[in-house]
């Protein structure tokens, strides 16, 4: 289903303005736009897309009906400058040219009477990652290479009891090692992907997040939220660094008949560790970023949604191996925006 939900959609999404982010079902509030809950680790990956977790998309909204919903979500990143610390670099210090993915997502929430939500979700990721390196003869190459699989899954139960509204929330999550950790052989025998770019990371992690929302006048509401990702379980010489995402913002109802149109506005930042184990690259992984994230979701019917966001870097510093390091590669390659686009629909 995943890879049909590929194939029909990615001709689409590629050629539009902007791919979109995660909501899920809601009243007819502002709030409504908080619905939807993203992947903390489902799509994890050194190159930064756990960015696309934090936020607004992971806040349930106020005045939820209990019952199911399901959403489809289209994400995507073209990671083509090379960075190193706080500064864009040569392309020629990295070996790794260009990563673009697409991710395809499909999700399910349960509101529980108002006190607790569960989700399931699993991504699929279709990557095309360009790099350099040498066939069996020694002779320099560079070459395009496609992968198309799935992603780790990733379960979460909120509690969403400490106020009727549904305007605080706790959660906890496990991601699971649903997603391929092995790099596929090329034509010249090499293994170009390093685990850090595969679509899973072979690990077991752990996520805490919390957030809440606050009213600030008429239809206007502001939020925040947070979450901590941590492996605990790893395989194969790979640990992904620990990370910190969370986002704060404000967003806004303007009724335009029976549909409802909420523009919203956020922050969103990111802090991670360095990877670690034999087959990480440690000097060359974590990073910290500060984007701006312009967003509008649009309430069709009231079990039919729309959200979707454009995020730009304002402030990055990423890891990378210094001339002193006698490294391979330096640096990390970052993407001048995300995009980001989620139907949802509720029963």
């Amino acid at each position: 289903m995943l890879y049909l939900m590929y194939e029909i959609l990615r001709p689409a999404a590629r050629g539009a303005f902007a791919a979109f982010t995660p909501i899920r079902r809601s009243a007819l509030t502002g709030l409504a736009l908080m619905i939807g809950f993203a992947p903390a680790s489902a799509m994890a990956c050194a190159c930064g897309c756990g960015i696309f977790d934090a936020g607004v998309t992971s806040i349930t909204p106020q005045d939820s009906d209990s019952g199911l919903s399901v959403f489809a979500r289209f994400s995507a990143m073209d990671q083509d400058k090379n960075r190193e610390q706080g500064h864009s670099a040569s392309p020629d210090d990295n070996s790794d040219k260009r990563i673009q993915t697409d991710f395809y997502t499909l999700g399910i929430n349960y509101v529980i009477h108002h006190k607790w939500m569960i989700m399931a979700e699993l991504p699929l990721a279709h990557r095309n990652f360009t790099t350099t390196g040498a066939d069996a003869n020694g002779n320099p190459i560079t070459e395009k290479v496609p992968l198309t699989d799935l992603g780790d899954a990733m379960l979460r139960v909120t509690y969403t009891g400490f106020a009727a509204d549904m305007s605080t929330g706790i959660g906890i999550g496990i991601k699971l090692p649903t997603g391929r950790y092995t790099s596929p052989t090329d034509q010249y025998g090499n293994q170009p992907y390093d685990r850090d770019t595969l679509p899973g990371t072979g690990s077991t992690d752990l996520e805490i997040s919390g957030y809440h929302v606050g009213h600030i006048a008429g239809a206007a509401r502001w939020f925040v939220q947070a979450q901590y990702k941590f492996a605990v379980a790893t395989r194969d010489g790979y640990r992904p660094g620990n990370e910190f995402d969370g986002g704060l913002g404000v967003t806004y109802d303007l009724p335009a008949g029976k549909v409802i149109v909420s523009p919203t506005l956020q922050l969103l930042g990111s802090v991670r560790a360095r990877d670690s184990g034999d087959n990480a690259d440690p000097l060359n992984s974590g990073y910290q970023r500060l984007m701006i994230a312009p967003g509008l979701r649009v309430q069709i019917t009231r079990k039919l949604s729309l959200y979707g966001d454009v995020e730009f870097p304002i402030a990055q510093y990423v890891n990378a191996a210094r001339p002193s390091d006698n490294a391979d590669t330096m640096g990390q390659l970052v993407a001048p925006a995300l995009f980001k686009l989620q139907v949802n629909y509720g029963f």
